[in-house]
């Protein structure tokens, strides 16, 4: 995964895998909430999202609320994930409002 710790933009699926977890959720039903949310657009496949996961891990953005014996395991974002995630929406933001300008302007 090529997220930027230090500040810079996050991949978008690893952006939608932070969102869906404000609420618990196991793989599956992050992968519905994924392609819920993007009318299709994204659809995250078994491998994708589990890599996915595993790095988010390591990076302490969510954690397992599971056993590491659960079937279904699931997960939420960390405190420090919320924080990423509130300084991409705020990057996502200025972006939006400089082009914004810039296409008024012309």
């Amino acid at each position: 995964m090529r997220d930027n710790v230090k500040g810079g933009a996050l991949t978008e699926v690893t952006f939608f895998i932070l969102l869906s977890l404000y609420v618990p959720k196991h793989g599956y039903a992050i992968m519905q909430f994924v392609e819920k949310e993007t009318n299709g657009r994204l659809r995250l496949g078994a491998g994708s999202l589990y890599g996915a996961i595993n790095s988010l891990l390591d990076k302490k953005w969510i954690e397992s609320l599971s056993d590491d014996n659960a079937r279904k395991k699931e997960y939420v974002i960390t405190p420090l994930g919320k924080e990423i995630t509130k300084q991409e929406i705020k990057r996502i933001n200025e972006i939006v409002k400089i082009a914004t300008r810039i296409v008024e302007e012309s």
